[in-house]
């Protein structure tokens, strides 16, 4: 089978009767013409929970009510689990304002034994109150909290299934450090970097800053495990470095530092094949950042300018380099064990190497997110990507697989 996800409708090949749920796991198992209950998980703990917000926003827009129930439960930004009304509009991004969770009197809990998994909303000092069971999760969540393996392994004990990486993916597809050793150990080109600690630089900070030193400026500070470009900068001089690791550390209190690397910005979006399918692969897309406000594709360019940047698809590169681009991103893929959907992120140099730069195991997610446009682009619309990402998990069991 091909890397492509070509086929009529738009659907992913090898999306035929022939891959659909195994019986027993789909939404036929649970009685005849019901819905399948899908609960959106959206907000979180971490830097990124206004992205999170605008995700949930565009998959409550665009699933298909006809074929879903949708259970919307919003996390605040103290962990405080909420029943959002379902108003989508509400989670969108609207003259830039970021939207929030908040936390309420009352709180959504998984509940249920193996099997029958289900939710209940508590009050203080009343009886809980039933959702009933649910049949997938969507953790619609970016960066620590939600991304990282966490409520990965909090699903995977409550036995409910759910769209996309399993704990260990998660956690490595989350770590700039250890998804960086993932890529290497797989053979995928990984550029210049220096991992550090917390220790390390309360230890030995001028070691940090020779180490640094030898990469060559300019280079990027970035959190190891935040996203969305959320406390990265661009250092043209060693005098700028502390102030950038300062910057870093209010995110996370280990970094990756990266040489930078002339290159175009490509990416390429995966999907899990079914059962022993191998992984598909998206047409790739360049990012271009416009104007000359951002050195880099930075938060503002992603989310809140609406012309700062702009996704060209298919990437205008040669057909070698292109087959090249999808060959590499399946492997990264299968290099950190991830499953459902990730987008891939390399730098194509102008000698023609393709250099990994990260992972993204949840991608933004959005109608106008790069990796529902690429996937669009490749023949699959955005409302028919949901319908697949949700069937992968229903195919797919919890535990150890």
């Amino acid at each position: 089978m091909s890397n492509t996800a070509g086929s009529e409708r738009g659907a992913p090949e090898g999306n035929g009767p022939e891959n659909s749920a195994p019986e027993g796991t789909g939404p036929e198992s649970s009685g005849p013409g019901r819905k399948v209950r899908v609960a959106l998980l959206f907000g979180g703990r971490s830097s990124e929970h206004a992205v999170s917000c605008v995700t949930a926003a565009g998959v409550m827009n665009a699933i298909d009510a006809t074929k879903y129930e949708v259970l919307p439960i919003g996390i605040s930004k103290d962990g405080q689990w909420v029943l959002s009304d379902g108003n989508w509009q509400q989670w969108a991004l609207n003259a830039g304002e970021m939207p929030e969770v908040h936390a309420g009197s009352e709180t959504v809990s998984l509940a249920g034994g193996p099997g029958r998994p289900g939710l209940v909303v508590t009050r203080p000092n009343e009886v809980p109150r039933e959702l009933g069971e649910v049949d997938v999760v969507f953790p619609l969540l970016h960066g620590a909290f939600g991304e990282d393996g966490t409520v990965q392994g909090l699903l995977e004990l409550a036995d409910v299934r759910y769209v996309g990486a399993g704990v260990l993916a998660s956690a490595v597809g989350m770590d700039k450090h250890f998804m960086k050793v993932a890529f290497a150990a797989a053979g995928l080109t990984v550029g210049p970097y220096v991992a550090v600690t917390d220790k390390e630089w309360r230890r030995d900070p001028e070691g940090v800053r020779a180490a640094v030193g030898r990469l060559g400026f300019p280079v990027f500070v970035k959190p190891c495990r935040a996203g969305s470009s959320v406390g990265i900068t661009r250092v043209e001089r060693p005098e700028d470095l502390d102030a950038a690791i300062a910057e870093a550390r209010r995110h996370d209190l280990r970094m990756v530092i990266e040489a930078a690397i002339t290159g175009r910005e490509i990416e390429c979006g995966v999907l899990e094949g079914h059962g022993a399918e191998p992984p598909r692969t998206s047409l790739p897309g360049e990012i271009v950042v416009q104007g000359d406000d951002h050195t880099f594709y930075d938060f503002e360019a992603k989310y809140v300018e609406d012309n700062a940047a702009a996704l060209s698809c298919p990437a205008d590169l040669p057909e070698e380099a292109i087959a090249r681009v999808r060959e590499q991103a399946a492997l990264a893929f299968d290099a950190v064990s991830a499953e459902g959907l990730s987008r891939v992120d390399f730098f194509y140099t102008p000698e023609g190497e393709l250099v990994i730069n990260e992972i993204n195991t949840m991608p933004g997610f959005t109608p106008i997110s790069m990796y529902p446009q690429m996937w669009a682009a490749t023949g699959l619309a955005y409302h028919d990507l949901i319908d697949e990402l949700i069937q992968l998990a229903l195919e797919r069991p919890t535990g150890l697989r």
